[in-house]
């Protein structure tokens, strides 16, 4: 990844780890904020629901007080304490109860049966249990209904004044959906009843003010804990799967005269607004975020023109440095530090180039002296003997025609091997002044290394050298100068031959290496120094008493001409010497046998 990308990249994210962070705060911020605001809207609206459920008792225990307190309702009294008969007033408690405003009345005789009842006039005759709490304060209580209903009543008893036996009457109102509607609820606020009549859940207990319920199982978990514990319970709830449809709950158990939940009051809050209200967080949010990111963008390109694109140019002039390229130049645009690092980078360059031409200038020097000088010293072997020879010719003048022949052929034999010795001197020197560019072809190193085996074989046969291969059976595909590798594998074995004058073995091992291949040529000769190791590949310089010191130097040049490499490896004296060659393989091949 580029420098400039990078900058992007943590321009990005930082804008975008820091718009998430403050959207993250805001929105816990915002929904903390609300729920404290609606918990407080839901208290005040429990505390009106205490307050009209009191007020409500209040209002029917007065109601009935004034009822029993009435003239009519006192006649009726003193006639039903005083032997009347009682199914006179079988419609007495309907009247009533519409005089009254009130959901349910009954009245109820000494002997604790019923004598009228509005809500159920075919209970007459039956006992009221309620009628035990006379002059209590309001309760709630189970109602059955003729129609098979049952309802939460809230229900206050009282007795008609001055009777003895005491005749009492037993009326309050309904809590069904007109009780719910009459509560005055907040804008987003609804309130439900539960009804609880059984031991597990019902939903067809739960009703609201308004409208049927929508998926009332949903409220399951929030009703059971208040039904359980008997306190008031919170909960979230979700009549729908969109989450804007969620209900913030508070269930508020309510009791009878035993203590035992009868009912659960449930207060729902809305949370439509604070989804909406986060859903317009995270949309800003996300506007913010692509705008920071276009800016980022921005930024880094500026950057880029100002930091990075310099940094890059000099990185990839410091790599043509590295590839050999001592004449690259960065452009310098600015006077800031990485101006001073351009500057500073070009006159290095320019330096190193100074000195490199310097360097090269002596090299060459050096190198014609040494060129010269082993040249002189190549050719003064065989001039030394050439010079005897022609001076024996000439003293050989005053000698007999017999004796004068001898001495010709002799010189003469002497003249042709030197000369001889002379040409073969100045061959290798001009080979090596001529090193020809290698003409790459793809070849399978495999065929090379059989050609070369096949060309040496009777000579080691003949100077009792075994020989030993282990070429590998896949393809070892490179590209080589064929003719130019020959050459340098069979200096490689005549060198070999060489180090071996008794016989011995000579190794011819081959494999492939990843993304190269590796030639190893190994002998069981006299072995090398240390030291003639690391010298060995230097020009001019030679182990063998007869040699010119050009032989290895050929075939390094050779193999780096080839983009290769060459070593030599010896272990100790008398252990023989390896040299191992590493070309470039010419690809993936798959293995195959050969």
């Amino acid at each position: 990844m580029s420098l400039r990308q990078r900058l992007l990249a943590m321009f990005s994210l930082t804008v975008m780890s820091t718009v998430a962070a403050v959207t993250w705060t805001v929105s816990l911020r915002v929904r903390d904020a609300y729920e404290a605001q609606e918990q407080q809207r839901t208290a005040a609206l429990v505390s009106e629901f205490r307050r009209e459920f009191a007020r409500s008792g209040a209002e029917i225990a007065e109601r009935l007080e004034r009822m029993a307190a009435s003239e009519p309702v006192y006649r009726m009294g003193f006639d039903l304490t005083h032997g009347g008969d009682a199914a006179t007033y079988l419609t007495e408690a309907q009247s009533l109860a519409r005089e009254y405003g009130l959901d349910l009345l009954e009245i109820v005789g000494p002997d604790g049966k019923i004598v009228s009842s509005a809500q159920w006039p075919a209970r007459y005759g039956y006992a009221e249990p309620a009628a035990v709490a006379t002059n209590a304060a309001p309760f709630l209580k189970r109602e059955d209904l003729p129609d098979g209903t049952s309802q939460v009543a809230l229900v206050a008893v009282r007795a008609v004044k001055e009777t003895e036996p005491t005749v009492l009457l037993a009326g309050g109102m309904l809590l069904d959906r007109d009780f719910l509607g009459g509560l005055t609820a907040p804008e987003g606020m609804q309130v439900y009843l539960y009804r609880n009549f059984s031991a597990g859940f019902d939903a067809q207990q739960l009703m609201s003010a308004r409208d049927t319920m929508v998926n009332a199982a949903a409220w399951q978990p929030v009703i059971d804990r208040a039904r359980a514990t008997g306190e008031d319970a919170h909960s979230l709830v979700y009549p729908t799967s969109r989450r804007q449809d969620s209900l913030d709950v508070t269930a508020m158990p309510l009791k009878d005269s035993a203590g035992a939940v009868i009912a659960v009051l449930l207060i729902a809050n809305q949370r439509r607004e604070l989804a909406e209200m986060q859903q317009q967080i995270r949309t800003t949010a996300y506007s913010v975020a692509g705008i920071g990111v276009l800016l980022a963008v921005g930024a880094s390109l500026w950057i880029a023109a100002r930091i990075s694109r310099p940094v890059e140019q000099l990185a990839r002039a410091v790599g043509e440095v590295a590839a050999g390229n001592w004449e690259a130049h960065v452009e310098v645009r600015s006077r800031d530090e990485v101006g001073q690092l351009a500057a500073g980078f070009n006159h290095m360059t320019a330096q190193l180039s100074e000195q490199r031409e310097r360097l090269v200038q002596s090299e060459r020097v050096a190198a014609w002296r040494e060129l010269a000088r082993r040249l002189a010293h190549e050719l003064k072997n065989p001039l030394f003997p050439l010079q005897i020879t022609v001076e024996n010719l000439v003293r050989a003048r005053g000698l007999t025609a017999a004796e004068f022949d001898e001495v010709f052929e002799e010189s003469t034999a002497t003249l042709t091997a030197e000369l001889a010795n002379l040409k073969t001197i100045i061959g290798r020197f001009s080979d090596f002044s001529r090193m020809p560019k290698p003409q790459l072809e793809r070849e399978d190193l495999r065929e090379a290394l059989r050609r070369l085996t096949a060309l040496y074989a009777p000579a080691l046969k003949e100077k009792r050298i075994a020989l030993r291969t282990q070429i590998e059976g896949r393809l070892l595909m490179a590209m080589v100068d064929s003719e130019l590798l020959h050459r340098a594998l069979s200096n490689l074995v005549l060198n070999a031959m060489d180090a071996m004058p008794e016989g011995g073995t000579l190794t011819i091992a081959a494999a492939r290496r990843e993304e190269s291949i590796e030639i190893r040529i190994a002998d069981s000769g006299a072995g090398l120094t240390p030291e003639e190791c690391e010298r060995l590949f230097t020009l001019y310089y030679t182990t063998k008493q007869h040699g010119t010191g050009l032989g290895l130097a050929v075939v390094q040049s050779i193999i780096a001409d080839h983009q290769g490499t060459i070593t030599v490896r010896s272990a100790a004296a008398g252990s023989g010497a390896e040299f191992v060659i590493e070309l470039p393989a010419a690809g993936r091949e798959e293995a195959q046998e050969a």
